[in-house]
């Protein structure tokens, strides 16, 4: 008989698996990328570390200038695994947005969170928060990143993620509504929500093995935001959903989708379908070509 310690929480095979005693065994480890200061680059990038006291960080994209003197989008992503893998550093997810600062000719920021279990939730929320926080500071031009101070337009702010970044980036946006901190002159032009994750009526096992302080149901206002008092000053002007037939999480992307359009929030919102496809299947194979169909559409939202 197995003991304790040998039993199986939740397992998301081929990616990681959750024991009981709160242990996980990360079955694929994050390939890095690395980065690059070469000036023949299309996108340089580089990491800085934003809180020293919990090794929170960040990866910035700056794409090849033709003007030094233009204030570029800013676009702060977060990303996806579930909130216990990934990184701002895996190779996927520096490979795609490093093409989409290349595409869009925006200034880019990763956020680089502690992951769960290890951190249990709502760390990683707290953890993009103070990121944010940070990258906001350069608002005025005095931050202590050149390339945020120098570059970035902070009258049009793109935030958003994949998966369980989406979710947490949408925490940060009604977080930045409900801030003093976020003055006036910081203007966030859109949020968008790839393949989102959200809860529903019934218990996300997961979430609640992640937060034990949630319910794990539609009655935590991170599953369910328009269950949010907060919903209505969320900053932004426009919400894009990306969403995949064949997404596992497709009804609650939707359902949110739905919500969103008949709340107190008054903006805009749209939403991308990508039929014949699963749950990150840009990232999975980016070679794809409906993969450049997501690529192309963000390019837009961005530039638009």
């Amino acid at each position: 008989m197995a003991s304790i310690n040998d039993e199986i929480a939740f397992q998301m095979h081929p990616y990681f698996t959750l024991y009981k005693d709160g242990r996980i065994e990360r079955l694929r480890g994050p390939e890095s990328a690395p980065n690059s200061d070469d000036p023949d680059a299309a996108v340089w990038s580089k990491d800085v570390v934003v809180h020293p006291e919990t090794g929170v960080s960040v990866r910035l994209f700056l794409p090849k200038l033709t003007d030094t003197d233009k204030k570029l989008p800013l676009v702060i992503y977060i990303h996806g695994g579930a909130f216990v893998i990934g990184s701002a550093k895996a190779a996927v997810f520096h490979s795609f947005i490093s093409s989409i600062a290349e595409k869009a000719k925006v200034v880019a920021v990763s956020v680089e969170y502690r992951l769960a279990p290890e951190h249990p939730l709502p760390i990683a929320y707290d953890d993009s928060w103070l990121a944010f926080q940070w990258i906001m500071s350069h608002g005025n031009g005095k931050g202590p990143e050149p390339w945020l101070n120098n570059h970035a337009d902070f009258g049009n702010i793109f935030l958003g993620g994949e998966s369980a970044g989406a979710n947490i980036a949408h925490d940060v946006a009604i977080r930045a509504g409900n801030s003093e901190d976020f003055k006036d002159d910081r203007k966030m032009s859109g949020v968008f929500l790839v393949h989102p994750f959200f809860g529903g009526k019934e218990e996300d096992k997961l979430y609640k093995f992640l937060c034990p302080s949630s319910s794990g149901r539609d009655d935590d206002p991170r599953l369910n935001p328009a269950a949010d008092p907060r919903l209505a000053q969320m900053p932004c002007k426009k919400v894009l959903f990306h969403v995949a037939e064949k997404d596992f999480l497709l009804a609650r992307a939707k359902a949110y989708y739905e919500a969103l359009k008949n709340s107190p929030w008054k903006g805009e919102v749209e939403i991308l379908e990508i039929e014949g496809e699963g749950h990150g299947f840009h990232l999975i194979n980016p070679t794809h070509p409906k993969a450049g169909i997501v690529t192309q559409d963000l390019v837009t939202f961005f530039t638009s």
